[in-house]
């Protein structure tokens, strides 16, 4: 293979096939008063992973409703918690114990962030593969739990200056600890150049009243995207984005435009252009021997994460 060879996933979903999984989880999450809502989300993912295609071959997603039901009733039992605390502490009409109580609530809120991201990370990425082979995250709880909280406060400290140079740490230590089997990735981002573009963003969004919003959204994507790095072995794979501001802008304002005048029917056709609009714009540059890859990763069945993450809406990466 040569250099400038370039790869891509490609997804070939269709609105009307989404609309009828979309149509029966809805109905089915209503009837079961929520309880059908981890059913519903293995369903969507099960479908979204098969219509993406790389290199010929599907992926697949091998969670189930059970293993996410399992997760969701567990998540549910401690935002309960958190909620009995709160609620609790109010109900004493004590204020030193109603500052204790929203204390414990909101730290106990900041703590499940990390939890949730490492959990759904381990679990999204152990039920994830492509010919058999399994992606996987070797994260350490533990480890990602301090990093975040030190972040946390500096960022607080710093009126949230510290804030990019934050995400961009989150990103190193996740991209480091993936695999897909063999493969392993690196991020290559830097905090301060994150800051001034989104600086420059915020600023230019708020001279040309929200116009230059869509070329910021363009640069925020080209640059998670084009500090991704692959590794077979010693070869390092570039990923590199080709969205454009006008793509963007395409891509939004029909997907507003087809959500409200449907009054949400037509979420599953947006669902589509989305997914579509990302992996086109998404190149995988250089020599790859995708039948070089062997399986490396674990089991890992604990969905606890991916519904805790799922309840936050937390973007894994």
């Amino acid at each position: 293979m040569e250099q400038h060879e370039t790869r891509q996933v490609t997804f070939y979903g269709e609105g009307a096939k989404l609309f009828g999984i979309y149509i029966v989880n809805i109905l089915l999450t209503l009837v079961t008063l929520g309880l059908y809502y981890p059913w519903a989300r293995a369903a969507l993912l099960k479908y979204l992973y098969e219509e993406s295609e790389f290199e010929g071959s599907r992926f697949t997603f091998h969670g189930t409703g059970k293993e996410m039901f399992i997760g969701f009733i567990k998540a549910i039992g401690i935002f309960l918690g958190l909620y009995c605390i709160l609620f609790g502490a109010v109900a004493t009409h004590n204020m030193t114990i109603t500052l204790i109580g929203v204390a414990v609530f909101y730290i106990g809120f900041l703590l499940l962030i990390p939890i949730a991201i490492h959990g759904a990370l381990r679990y999204r990425t152990s039920r994830s593969s492509w010919r058999g082979i399994h992606f996987g995250y070797r994260g350490d709880r533990k480890e990602f739990l301090n990093m975040f909280i030190v972040g946390s406060l500096i960022t607080l400290c710093t009126f949230g200056i510290y804030g990019a140079w934050f995400v961009i740490e989150i990103r190193k230590y996740i991209f480091k600890h993936l695999r897909f089997g063999s493969i392993s990735f690196s991020y290559e981002g830097e905090g301060s150049a994150f800051f001034w573009m989104n600086l420059k963003g915020y600023m230019l969004t708020l001279i040309t009243f929200g116009i230059y919003s869509f070329w910021w959204a363009k640069d925020l994507f080209a640059y998670y995207v084009n500090n991704i790095r692959m590794y077979q072995g010693e070869t390092a794979l570039p990923f590199r984005s080709t969205a454009t501001a006008g793509g963007y802008f395409k891509l939004i304002a029909v997907n507003i435009l087809i959500i409200i005048l449907s009054l949400g029917l037509a979420t599953p056709w947006a669902i589509v252009r989305a997914m579509q609009f990302v992996f086109s714009n998404i190149h995988i540059d250089g020599p790859l021997d995708v039948n070089a890859i062997t399986q490396t990763e674990a089991d890992y069945s604990d969905a606890t994460g991916e519904d805790l993450a799922d309840m936050i809406d937390i973007g894994l990466v």
